[in-house]
């Protein structure tokens, strides 16, 4: 099985005052189209070296262009995964909320 992943950590701000978001562990699976597509929108934004939204599971954040992104795979007596997995700390994600309507979601 291959997934997508990211780690979410990005607080959001509701008027003056911060708030957290949830804490939230998901998994989606995509279809190879939608897999696809996906990546490609991924690669274009990480060559601009800008932060970029994505959504997964109906949740739509910002991933820092500072995210350290990493791939993993795992293996156990029936079963292979490939990670790909952005990591970065929560508040790192320095996103003008004007750009938040006009950027590409990945």
């Amino acid at each position: 099985m291959t997934t997508l992943g990211a780690s979410l950590g990005d607080p959001t701000h509701e008027g003056n005052q911060r708030m957290t978001k949830a804490p939230r562990d998901v998994e989606r699976l995509y279809s190879t189209p939608e897999v696809v597509a996906k990546l490609r929108r991924l690669a274009d934004a990480l060559e601009q070296d800008k932060p970029f939204r994505i959504q997964i599971a109906g949740e739509r954040f910002w991933v820092p262009e500072r995210a350290q992104f990493s791939i993993e795979h795992e293996r156990d007596d029936d079963e292979e995964e490939v990670e790909f997995q952005f990591k970065w700390t929560i508040g790192s994600a320095s996103v003008d909320e004007a750009e938040s309507d006009q950027a590409p979601i990945v």
